[in-house]
């Protein structure tokens, strides 16, 4: 599986890029003439402009979103890992197998006492005990671990911040 990194870097976004960007984010099945419409943009110039956002690197793909609780995952967790030693062998084993496994959603490498924090969702409390118990408890390179149910899941601004100029 393919690893990704986000990595900072100051790209010149145009007010037409980031008219395209929101609406991708906000539709991303939107159709290329309406969003040439509301880019106020030709058609053709719209699926250039796209391309280019894709080719720079800007846009990295596009993706179905699926309600997990009506495919029966139905409780989310947050998961804090505290890896037990700080091998490069382990850290590497471990980087490859959590994200794989087709209960995570996301798996973030912070800073500060936890090493790792896992997104899961699963069909019940029980199902999360068991995966908890059967994938981090038994796992020889995680020291702790500490779960928090989600309760509810509120999506943030997913597309660039507004640039200085849009602010004034």
């Amino acid at each position: 599986m393919a690893q990704h990194s986000e990595h900072s870097s100051n790209v010149d976004l145009d007010e037409i890029d980031r008219i395209i960007i929101d609406e991708l984010v906000a539709n991303a099945r939107i159709s290329n003439a309406t969003l040439a419409q509301r880019a106020g943009i030709a058609p053709s110039t719209a699926l250039l402009r796209t391309r280019s956002l894709v080719e720079r690197g800007i846009l990295t793909g596009y993706h179905a979103e699926v309600a997990l609780g009506t495919v029966g995952r139905t409780v989310q967790a947050l998961i804090s890992v505290k890896l037990r030693a700080h091998d490069r062998e382990k850290i590497d084993t471990f980087v490859e197998r959590i994200p794989s496994l087709p209960e995570v959603l996301s798996m973030f490498h912070v800073s500060g006492g936890t090493d790792y924090l896992l997104h899961i969702a699963v069909g019940s409390t029980d199902h999360l005990r068991d995966w908890v118990l059967d994938n981090l408890a038994t796992d020889e390179s995680v020291g702790h671990t500490e779960t928090t149910l989600v309760f509810a899941h509120h999506r943030g601004n997913r597309g660039p911040l507004p640039s200085d100029d849009m602010l004034s």
